[in-house]
């Protein structure tokens, strides 16, 4: 009976030495995959099934080992390289780096052009983005603030613009209160209107107020802006102004024709711009204009702004 008992413990040993030794080999047996794959919400049973169908060769025996490693995390998984030993594919799904995408908003750009470049780059729908933004920001334009942002591969257009305006939200408060003590979205969508106006007037940031006095020196004076900027607003972003787009355009936004400020933001803003319009130069300045050396020249009158013209000639 001893010596039976005995047989049974080598034969068993040997099993578990013989499967052992299998399932360490089987680990190393090197899996072909692809850089960034999907792993969707459900049970390892579930989520095996779905990689299989999508072409990785997984069997039952990966179930088992996955439920030793740890439950796989539902979402995009940046795997960073197309083959490699199926034990650290299986360790990559069970506790993976997600994919991060960068997008960038530059200042003075309208969320026209801004959402047209994202949806590709991210393979969006501009026109649902365009949709979730109008639901969602409290302003036309310059709702989102000019910032590189770091996103989770696949994310949807609603969960994108919900995270963009959420965030800009949180800095134009943040700003707002430590000026005036408060946020009011009224006032602020002023601040904002004046700010795009100056980030895409000024050559440079030590312009920004005194373009900014420029504009509150008009205003006061019930003058018209005349302002080039004021009509590259939206799919206008990047095309110069011309006499047929001045005499053509009927919007707010032709500031050669409508006294007072735009409707609204004219695109993005910096906070050197918004800190510009908070707190203009006190100048008496109400001309600008390029001079040959890139800079702009202010003057206070229209002779000598008619001075300036004539040299930049």
């Amino acid at each position: 009976m001893m010596i039976f008992l005995k047989r049974i413990w080598l034969l068993a040993k040997n099993i578990t030495l013989v499967f052992i030794i299998s399932i360490a080999f089987y680990t190393t047996i090197p899996i072909e995959t692809k850089p960034t794959i999907y792993i969707p919400k459900g049970s390892i049973t579930h989520i095996i099934s779905h990689l299989t169908k999508k072409g990785l060769a997984l069997t039952p025996i990966d179930k088992y080992i996955l439920r030793m490693i740890g439950n796989p995390k539902s979402g995009w998984v940046d795997i960073g390289q197309k083959r490699l030993n199926r034990i650290d594919f299986l360790y990559q799904i069970s506790y993976p780096k997600s994919k991060i995408q960068k997008i960038t908003l530059i200042p003075g750009e309208t969320r026209e052009i801004f959402f047209g470049l994202i949806s590709k780059q991210l393979n969006l729908d501009k026109e649902i983005l365009d949709k979730y933004y109008k639901e969602l920001s409290p302003y036309p334009e310059a709702g989102i603030y000019p910032d590189t942002y770091h996103l989770p591969y696949g994310i949807k257009e609603k969960n994108l613009i919900t995270f963009l305006i959420k965030l800009s939200e949180k800095k134009y408060k943040k700003l707002s209160t430590e000026i005036y003590g408060d946020y009011n979205q009224t006032r602020w969508l002023k601040i904002l209107t004046i700010a795009s106006i100056i980030q895409k007037e000024a050559g440079s940031k030590k312009e920004m107020p005194i373009v900014s006095s420029v504009i509150y020196n008009r205003l006061a004076k019930n003058m018209r802006l005349q302002m080039d900027g004021t009509l590259n607003y939206g799919k206008y972003s990047h095309i110069k102004v011309t006499s047929k787009r001045i005499k053509e355009d009927k919007t707010s936004f032709n500031t050669y024709k409508k006294k007072g400020l735009p409707h609204s933001p004219i695109g993005a803003v910096s906070i050197t711009a918004i800190k510009s319009a908070i707190n203009p130069a006190k100048t008496n300045y109400l001309y600008f204009m390029l001079n040959k050396d890139g800079v702009h020249d202010f003057t206070d009158t229209f002779k000598k702004h008619r001075r300036n013209i004539r040299n930049a000639n």
